[in-house]
């Protein structure tokens, strides 16, 4: 973001907060589903050998299904590694290190992430700086073909090579050995000219990278995005799908969806109309799951001057989705997360507010006809940026999660659940 853009950003929170305590103040005991509870989850916490000062985890889930953990540390010399972990008989491996330097772009909400291929192959991502501006950084993917013991050295996959924002990536296995991936990217930004110029905008796009390393020329999905939120994907039967908030020329931020048709990118279409008009980007972004044609997009929106978390079905591989349920406890922070269950249901993870500073990691589930579980506490948080953004997969009969413990110094944690207390 740009200076003025964090301003703005700054000024539209504490508006919006100030809309919600007011707002809250009115509702009934219960209205969203009253306060969480734990009784009967059993959550059990993983150890795990990360570095204190550690931050940034991701997760994901392997051919083989099992959880494979990454998160940013720090190094010597003012450096950071990437490192990632396995989760095996319900304890995760010894970590290994994927890729080390210094001058990377560390952000609590800009992320690193992996993908596992078929064939031991693996592919990562993480961000580098790219110029001196404070918001010039350019994507880096490193693959491995032995499991992760060894890495190359990494590609850049946008050759615009522009001191700009290159981030937000969702990164997925393509065909044979190669792996896609879709980034906000900010090429067309020009900090020193009027940031709502038609000329000065943040991109969507999208590329591939085989196993040699060789990234293809990208392509432009959505010319208009929001600033700074992640963006999300999910494997249907049909193709891939990606989720991400958009920015109309209004100003209007809702959560768009593009779908691959016959080897090309459909439109950007809502996923639900919510008319959230923001002047500035809330760095909060949407994510997916899929299973089939099955689709589940989960998101947070401050429509209405009323912070929300919702999620949305669809049961034709993303092209339509039903109206959407709202999940949270009345004071979100948003930071979500989804999972879809073989019940036709989905898992939504957020951050509830609980105090002025405090929060919880509430995960709930929600059927496809709407009906609410109750809500459930992972683990106690903060609603500060430190707590970064928590994240779960499934692996096995149990729920896994990732979250940073904020703290000086913060710490990276993971714990799993069975997935039987959940739905």
């Amino acid at each position: 973001m740009t200076s003025t853009e964090t301003l703005r950003y700054f000024s539209g929170v504490c508006a919006l907060a100030a809309a919600v305590m007011l707002a809250s103040c009115g509702e009934r005991a219960g209205e969203h589903g009253g306060a969480p509870s734990s009784a009967g989850i059993v959550v059990t916490e993983l150890e795990l050998n990360a570095a204190p000062g550690s931050g940034e985890p991701n997760l994901t889930v392997g051919p083989d299904g099992r959880a494979y953990l990454s998160w940013i540390e720090p190094a010597a010399d003012s450096a950071h590694a990437l490192r990632f972990a396995v989760l095996e008989d319900g304890r995760w491996s010894a970590p290994r290190t994927i890729a080390s330097g210094r001058g990377w772009f560390v952000n609590w909400a800009d992320f690193p992430s992996l993908a596992v291929l078929p064939g031991n192959r693996m592919a990562a991502q993480w961000l580098q700086r790219g110029g001196e501006s404070k918001y010039a950084y350019d994507v880096r993917v490193a693959v491995s073909a032995d499991g992760g013991v060894t890495w190359t050295p990494g590609v850049t996959p946008h050759t615009d090579g522009t001191q700009t924002e290159h981030g937000f990536v969702s990164m997925w296995p393509a065909r044979g050995d190669s792996v896609a991936l879709v980034w906000l990217d900010g090429r067309k930004f020009k900090p020193s000219a009027d940031e709502h110029a038609a000329g000065n905008e943040m991109t969507l796009r999208y590329t591939t990278i085989g196993g040699d390393g060789r990234a293809a020329p990208d392509l432009e999905l959505d010319g208009r995005v929001c600033d700074c939120c992640q963006t999300g994907m999910a494997m249907t039967g049909r193709g891939p799908l990606v989720v991400y908030r958009d920015r109309s020329a209004a100003e209007v931020r809702d959560i768009y969806v593009t779908r691959m048709v016959d080897g090309a990118w459909t439109p950007g279409q809502p996923v639900h109309a919510d008319g959230w008009v923001m002047p500035a980007c809330p760095v909060n972004g949407p994510q997916a799951a899929a299973e089939g044609d099955r689709v589940a997009v989960a998101w947070y929106t401050g429509a209405d001057s009323t912070a929300q978390v919702k999620v949305a079905f669809s049961g034709d591989a993303g092209a339509t989705f039903g109206a959407p349920a709202r999940v949270d406890g009345g004071n979100p922070e948003g930071r979500v997360d989804v999972v879809l269950l073989d019940d036709g249901g989905a898992l939504v993870s957020w951050i509830e507010r609980t105090g002025e500073k405090e929060a919880e990691v509430h995960v709930r589930h929600v059927g496809a006809d709407g009906t609410m579980g109750e809500p459930r506490t992972v683990a106690g948080s903060s609603s500060a940026r430190s707590s970064g953004f928590p994240r779960m997969v499934p692996a096995g009969e149990h729920l896994v999660f990732a979250w940073t413990a904020p703290g000086d110094p913060s710490m990276v944690r993971a714990a799993r659940m069975p997935l039987s207390d959940l739905r």
